[in-house]
């Protein structure tokens, strides 16, 4: 059975629960300025946020800036973040990136979509974090938890992860949408997973609309109805 879009109503408690449940929500890349963030969300494609911080813990003292670490070249890069996966070509495409960003934005990130998205390595998931989380602009990043939960709970329900990401910014109201990627990612991280959903635990299990989250413990109480 397809999962009904949730209603403005059902939108507006979502957020506001997950804002009372995590009042200022971060990534948990570790950075400390919009150079560092853009480098670990690039290392961070196809690995987890614990495998980067890691690498980046030992990278970022000696190596924190485009200068910096394109001094150091592919091979010398590649001593830090070869417990990353896909390593080899991340490594590549930062020092491509560095190079570009020394050439052509003074070493700085830029804060547009089309410039971070002209860097190698760079799509659009990744520009949207950097916009999102250095620049505090209003964009929507979708991984795979922001796509699953998504589409679970009726909140953004598309095909693909740009319909989601179209449906969430059409969606979210404006004072949840600076920090709604934060959220979401680390509900779908922490509660809303693949395999097990801890609908028991969840603090929006009864503005959801998924069917089958009772089963997964989500208690059967009076449910904010959704659009037909």
């Amino acid at each position: 059975m397809p999962v009904k879009n949730m209603t403005k109503k059902q939108i507006q408690t979502f957020f506001e629960r997950l804002r009372a449940q995590r009042p200022h929500p971060q990534t948990e890349l570790n950075y400390s300025n919009a150079f560092e963030l853009l480098i670990a969300v690039m290392l961070s494609a196809q690995a987890t946020d614990v495998s980067v911080n890691k690498a980046t813990d030992k990278l970022f003292p000696v190596a924190n800036s485009a200068a910096k670490i394109y001094a150091l070249g592919v091979e010398g890069l590649k001593t830090y973040i070869k417990t990353i996966g896909l390593y080899n070509a991340k490594a590549e495409n930062v020092i491509k990136t560095c190079q570009i960003l020394i050439e052509k934005h003074q070493g700085e990130v830029p804060q547009t979509r089309a410039e971070l998205e002209a860097l190698p390595g760079v799509g659009r998931k990744t520009a949207n974090v950097v916009l999102n989380t250095a620049f505090g602009q209003p964009t929507m990043a979708v991984d795979t938890h922001i796509f699953r939960l998504g589409n679970r709970t009726g909140l953004a329900v598309g095909k693909n992860v740009l319909e989601v990401e179209h449906r969430l910014i059409k969606v979210i109201p404006k004072e949840f949408i600076t920090d709604a990627h934060h959220w979401l990612i680390l509900h779908g991280r922490y509660c809303c997973v693949a395999r097990k959903p801890k609908c028991a635990e969840c603090v929006v299990s009864d503005v959801c609309n998924w069917p089958e989250r009772y089963a997964y413990g989500a208690e059967r109480a009076v449910t904010i109805q959704a659009t037909p």
